[in-house]
This record gives C-alpha cells, sequence and structure tokens, in this order.
C-alpha cells in the first residue's frame, strides 16, 4: 500500500505540485488498492489528476473513455508537456488514420503508453476490444459520466454499453467521474456501469468566487451583451448558445463591433473549429461564441465571464457550464439571460418523441425555469438540486441576493388559485387561470363562460406577477405540476390536495425597494427612453406634412417608436435609420431623405455629440426564415399551414408578418384575408385605420368591439392596410 509521503512525492515529481486538493488523495489511493470510485467533483476541482497519477505509477495502461475529440487532445497534450515521452498519452478516435492508429497501438504493446483515452463507439469496434483484451488493463477511467445517464444533460445512449465492453476486454477496477451529477443521476450511472458498493467521494459543490445573475432576453439583447463585454476590457469569456446559426451570427455581430470573438460548433470543419479553440487558449481572441460542445476538460483557468445567450435544457448542464470560469480562483461572471418564450420553444422540440423522453426533458425544462424565474438565493437553488445544503440566508454573490425581499403568507391566494383549478377539473394553463382570478373577459375566458365562475375576478386588486408568483412557489414547493401530455395543464398534487384539506402558512418571496431606491429605478426607467423631445416634436410634425401630401395616416409612414428611436440615436446616413427599429431598407429609401436632412441640421446647430460608440452596429444576417415566408405567401400557402410547417404559433407567425411589412416590404396577402374575413368586416376595419390617430390593436379593439370582431381578423386587415399604403 503506497503511503502519504510516496503519493505526494509522485505528485511533486510528475506534476510539480506540493499537495493534493480536495479528496484527489484519497481517489488515487482508492483506485490504486483495486477498489471501484465514484468521483463527482465541480469543475476546475481536479478531477483529471484523479486517475492521471495514479494511471503513472500503477502496471499496466490505464483506459479512459472521453465523449470528446477536443477534449481528448486537450488531455494528452497536457500529459505530454508533463512528460520526457510523448508515448505516455494517446487517443484513439475518429481523427486518427490507421497507419497513425497502428502506430499507437505498437507504444501501448511496448509498455510506453499509461494513459489511452477512447470515445465510447470506438470502445464498441470489435477489433479495438480485440487488441485491448491482449494489453494489461491498470483501470477503466469514465469521464463525464453523467453522459451515461437518460436523465444527464447530455445523454450519450453509446455510453450505455461501457460496461459490456469492459467485461468483454477483462475486469478491472473503474472510476466514473462527473462534475454535475443529481442523486438520481448518480445512482443510474453507478447501476448501470455495475459498481453500486464503489466508494463514493463528493466535493462541495459551492464555488465562492461565481457570481450568478439572470437577465431578461429581450429585443435589446446584443446591444446588453456587447456593453457588458466591452465593461470586461482584456477579460476573457465564453458565450453559450443553443443553435449553430445562433453561434455563426452572434460571434459576426461581435466582431463588427470591435470584439475578438470566434465560433465553435461541431458543424464546422474540424481544422477551423480546431484552430479556433487554440486561439482563444492562446488569448488571441477575447470571446469564444459556442454551443455546449465547447469547454468540456478545456483547461484555461482565467475564464472571467461565461454568458448564456440561450436558456440551457438543464441545471446540470447549466452548472457545469458556467463551472469554466473562474477556475483559478479569481474573478468569474455567470450571466444567463431567459425568456419564457425560449423554454416554450424547446418544449415543442420535444413534441413526437416518446412520452418517456419527452416527460424527462420537461421536468429538466421546468426545474431550469424554476432556477431563472425564482426570487430565491441562486447558490442555495443549485446547490439543493445537486443535493447540498447550503445554509446561508443570503451568498451575496447573486442577483437576487443584491435585491431586498421579504416573506409573505399568501396562503389565501393559493387556496383560491387550487380551488379553481379543481372548478375546471385541471384543464387550463397558469395564464388562464391569472387571467380568470384577475377579471381578465379574454375571447378564452369568455367562450368558455369562465366569466360566470364565482372566482372570476376575486383577485383584480392583485398584481398579475404576484399570482404567476405564487403559482410559480406551489410548483417549486410541489402542490402543482405542469402536464406534460396537455403541454402545461395545471394539475394539483397529492401534496396539493393535502394541503387545501388542512391548509398552513404559504410564504412567498417578493420584492421589495426602500424610497431611496424607488426614485433610483424610477430615474433610471426615465434615463432610458431618452428621446431628444425638441426633435421628437420636428420629427413628428414633418411626418404630419408628408402624411397629408400622400394621403395616408402619419403611423403609416413611421411609427412612434421609430421617431423616438430617431431622437434618441440621431441617424444622418441611409444606413443608419435603416438600422432604426421599424424602418428597414425599403422606408428608409422611400421616406428617409427628409427625415435624414432635419436630424443632420439638427445635429449640427446644437452641436449634439451623436452615441454612436454606444450603438450595436449589425450585420446583413441571413434572413432564410424571412425569405422563406415572403416566397410562401407569394405562393399564395395559408398562413396557419404555413405557421405550422415552420414550428411557429400563429400569433409568432403574424409577428414575423408584421416585422416584414413594417420594414417597408409589400405583402399580399388578400387570398387569406378573402377565405377567414367577412368583406363587410374587412371594409369597416379598413375605414377605421383610415381615419385612426395610430394603428394600436387594443384600441383598434376597442373602438371597433371586442364582441363583434376577432383580433386576429383586425390585425390581417391591419397588415394589408400597411402594405397596401405605406410600401
Amino acid at each position: 500500500m503506497i503511503t502519504h509521503q510516496e503519493l505526494t512525492a509522485a505528485l511533486q515529481h510528475h506534476f510539480g505540485f506540493d499537495t493534493f486538493k480536495g479528496n484527489q488523495e484519497a481517489i488515487i489511493t482508492n483506485i490504486m488498492e483495486g477498489k471501484d470510485s465514484f468521483v463527482l467533483m465541480p469543475t476546475g476541482g481536479g478531477k483529471s489528476l484523479c486517475y492521471q497519477l495514479p494511471s503513472l505509477l500503477m502496471d499496466g495502461v490505464a483506459i479512459v473513455i472521453s465523449p470528446l475529440i477536443a477534449l481528448m487532445k486537450n488531455q494528452v497534450d497536457a500529459m505530454r508537456n508533463y512528460s520526457e515521452e510523448d508515448g505516455i498519452a494517446h487517443f484513439i478516435n475518429s481523427s486518427l488514420s490507421r497507419p497513425e492508429i497502428a502506430a499507437v497501438k505498437e507504444d501501448v504493446l511496448a509498455g510506453k503508453t499509461k494513459l489511452l483515452y477512447l470515445a465510447p463507439e470506438s470502445l464498441n469496434k470489435a477489433e479495438n476490444v480485440d487488441f485491448l483484451r491482449g494489453v494489461k488493463i491498470s483501470f477503466y477511467a469514465v469521464d463525464e459520466a453523467h453522459c451515461i445517464s437518460e436523465w444527464g444533460h447530455d445523454f450519450r445512449p453509446e455510453y450505455r454499453n461501457i460496461q459490456s465492453m469492459t467485461e468483454r476486454i477483462g475486469r478491472a477496477p473503474i472510476i466514473a467521474l462527473t462534475a454535475t451529477a443529481t442523486p438520481k443521476v448518480q445512482h443510474d450511472i453507478q447501476k448501470n456501469l455495475g459498481m453500486l458498493e464503489a466508494t463514493v467521494f463528493k466535493s462541495s459543490f459551492n464555488r465562492p468566487n461565481l457570481y450568478y445573475e439572470v437577465r431578461q432576453k429581450t429585443d435589446e439583447v446584443d446591444k446588453d451583451l456587447i456593453r457588458y463585454i466591452r465593461s470586461m476590457p482584456g477579460k476573457s469569456g465564453i458565450i453559450y448558445c443553443l443553435a449553430r446559426k445562433t453561434v455563426e451570427d452572434l460571434a459576426e455581430t461581435l466582431r463588427v463591433n470591435n470584439i475578438s470573438a470566434l465560433p465553435y460548433h461541431a458543424g464546422m470543419d474540424s481544422a477551423v473549429r480546431t484552430a479556433n479553440q487554440d486561439a482563444f487558449l492562446m488569448e488571441q481572441c477575447q470571446v469564444i461564441v459556442a454551443t455546449i460542445a465547447f469547454g468540456m476538460g478545456i483547461d484555461k483557468p482565467d475564464v472571467r465571464f461565461v454568458i448564456h445567450y440561450d436558456i440551457p435544457k438543464s441545471l446540470e448542464g447549466y452548472y457545469q457550464e458556467t463551472g469554466r470560469a473562474g477556475r483559478d480562483g479569481g474573478e468569474g461572471q455567470c450571466i444567463c439571460y431567459y425568456s419564457p418564450k425560449d423554454i416554450d420553444r424547446l418544449r415543442k422540440f420535444q413534441q413526437g418523441k416518446p412520452v418517456a423522453e419527452q416527460e424527462i426533458s420537461n421536468q429538466l425544462l421546468f426545474e431550469t425555469q424554476s432556477y431563472a424565474e425564482s426570487p430565491l438565493c441562486r447558490r442555495k437553488l443549485l446547490l439543493h438540486y445537486f443535493g447540498e445544503e447550503y445554509t446561508q440566508e443570503n451568498c451575496g454573490s447573486c442577483d437576487n441576493c443584491k435585491k431586498h425581499y421579504h416573506m409573505e403568507d399568501e396562503s389565501e391566494l393559493l387556496g383560491i388559485i387550487l380551488e379553481t383549478i379543481q372548478q375546471l377539473n385541471e384543464k387550463f394553463k397558469a395564464e388562464h387561470i391569472v387571467d380568470i382570478l384577475h377579471g381578465n373577459e379574454t375571447a378564452a375566458v369568455r367562450s368558455y363562460l369562465h366569466n360566470d365562475l364565482e372566482n372570476f375576478g376575486v383577485a383584480e386588486e392583485e398584481d398579475e406577477g404576484t399570482l404567476h408568483a405564487i403559482i410559480r412557489q406551489a410548483m417549486i414547493v410541489g402542490y402543482l405540476k405542469k402536464d406534460i401530455e396537455s403541454y402545461g395543464d395545471l394539475k394539483i398534487t397529492p401534496e396539493g390536495r393535502k394541503w387545501l384539506k388542512r391548509p398552513g402558512i404559504f410564504e412567498v418571496p417578493l420584492e421589495i425597494h426602500d424610497e431611496e431606491e424607488e426614485e433610483e429605478m424610477a430615474a433610471n426607467l426615465a434615463g432610458t427612453a431618452a428621446a431628444d423631445e425638441v426633435l421628437f416634436s420636428i420629427l413628428k410634425d414633418i411626418r404630419k406634412k408628408l402624411s397629408k401630401k400622400m394621403d395616408v395616416p402619419p403611423f403609416v409612414i413611421f411609427q412612434d417608436p421609430s421617431l423616438e428611436a430617431m431622437a434618441t440615436s440621431y441617424p444622418i446616413t441611409v444606413e443608419e435609420l435603416q438600422n432604426i427599429p421599424g424602418v428597414g431598407a425599403g422606408k428608409a429609401k422611400r421616406y428617409g431623405d427628409e427625415f435624414l436632412k432635419v436630424i443632420k441640421e439638427y445635429v449640427e446647430e446644437n452641436e449634439i455629440i451623436r452615441p454612436e460608440d454606444l450603438r450595436v452596429r449589425t450585420v446583413a444576417k441571413d434572413s432564410t426564415r424571412k425569405i422563406s415566408i415572403i416566397q410562401a405567401i407569394d405562393r399564395r400557402v395559408a398562413l396557419d399551414d404555413l405557421a405550422e410547417s415552420k414550428g411557429m404559433s400563429m400569433e409568432e407567425m403574424l409577428e414575423e408578418i408584421e416585422a416584414i411589412v413594417y420594414s417597408g416590404t409589400k405583402l399580399n396577402i388578400n387570398y387569406f384575408i378573402e377565405e377567414v374575413v367577412d368583406p363587410d368586416e374587412e371594409e369597416d376595419i379598413i375605414e377605421y385605420f383610415k381615419n385612426a390617430e395610430n394603428d394600436n390593436i387594443r384600441l383598434a379593439m376597442q373602438n371597433l368591439g371586442e364582441d363583434d370582431y376577432d383580433e386576429l381578423h383586425v390585425r390581417l386587415v391591419r397588415l394589408k392596410f400597411h402594405s397596401e399604403l405605406g410600401n
């Protein structure tokens, strides 16, 4: 049995460290005693050393099963740097040619190699199994072991064959390592590898140096992101996106805004992908924009910020990816942009898959959503998710702990919510329940006659956000759940029914501000709409004159938000004007000259310094979806069929078409309007917009009569009106 002094001496000799971190020494000793080990250690905790050092001290070669080519290359390069012999570590994967694989096998048979990395797919190949059966195996290391579990965030079916492969090759101790595993995932890993009796080593998941923040994802997300990165000059960061196209587009947007950024995703040419990764590691670029494939095992200790541009699919994935920040113990800021629409989109992707798979995915998404929407300490929520209790009331290092909350007993409202859900036979979503309680006479509420319910309007004095917060909190504590089969209908759990029979205190954290904070917030809000009122008034006068001249309502030319944006950013070129929201190339060309002339004169006369340095420059992105929508409308495809084919709701399709029309493109949707809108109704709607001061849909519905006109029909005719008169 190796002594502490011998192990420490070996650590110093091979890796240059004087002491072990955390559980490293106990784990290494366990392996060298021939026992199975399950290692749960956060990113940056030193997992790799747990199998690297014993491989050098034991007879034979250690087989490391790893999921990514980039991860293998990175670790093999690192091991070779510690040794005089290049053959000390090798990998076998699809990136090698047959002669290269033959050379690797020669080194293994010659006893030069102590670590051999294989992907699970390579381990499954009969030729590799036959080869390894003739080699002395010191132990098997299963890295990123969460890939084994269907409940893990990066499930790989090939990982589930590892036990049968190792048994065919020959029994040896197994060490399974992961940075992220809930108790459910841990049990799944151990059971699948046949190591339920393994010694378990758990390190704390708490990373005190990391700051966690969730920001609302709005249309201004790129601008917010660029401002943030500019506030971190010279500091390295990773931005994670879910889609490859988003990676490419965002990297390009950052570059045109003078931020050194490169893309990374599995669809790129492997040589380019590797070059971009190396450029980031060598600090030749500040930011890498990547899909989740990037980062597994990437040993860059000074990543100062990790940003999730899209909400991740699971908390395990989120925790592992944020764990790549501040691995040296220094600053690490973790920012996640969140929009409920992103969650809905991810849920839609699950439709059509087996129900069991949908259930797992939706449960993981719900946990992520609960984390994003909760006002509780982010650190406490994360650690609780991984089975670790965080006892401090305020971590002082997350956005929620920097706000002020008080706990308020909302048991009365919870009772009303649960009773209403029960009365409706648990067949409606949260939004519908809130509409009933708040007294909102929506079309859906009226169509089901739910405005006649006893509970209709009982909480009309309450803020709708508070009602949603109570529902979310009830889901978090397990009184309610969203039904997977019906895509979100609220169901009362057995725990919720118990509470209904015997109600108790139900506390919900609600944010509070003192008077100074309220004043500061009000000032900040006022500052964000910093339009030049004088210029805004001048631009409105120009619009009014032009509308009379062309005999169209003013809003057909430019809507108020577009004028406000002009009076804020002072565009003086056609290129700048067409980047104003609601303008686009068509309207900039058609109406822009007179507006640009006045703005330029105004800027010169008043010696205004334009906020050009704060303007986010955009790139000409591939607008494939917009083009395909325009082409489909030209082919007279029904809009509801078009929406379904694009995986969009009718609401989302209308928003897309409105954006196309408002930016100056003429579309003819008469064929669809003729199918769904009565001619007399269409005539009335057009007459209304001809005389209206603006095209606000809520005002239109009030003036036309909500009981007499369908909002969808009004929006369709409004689109026709804009397209024919304004474009």
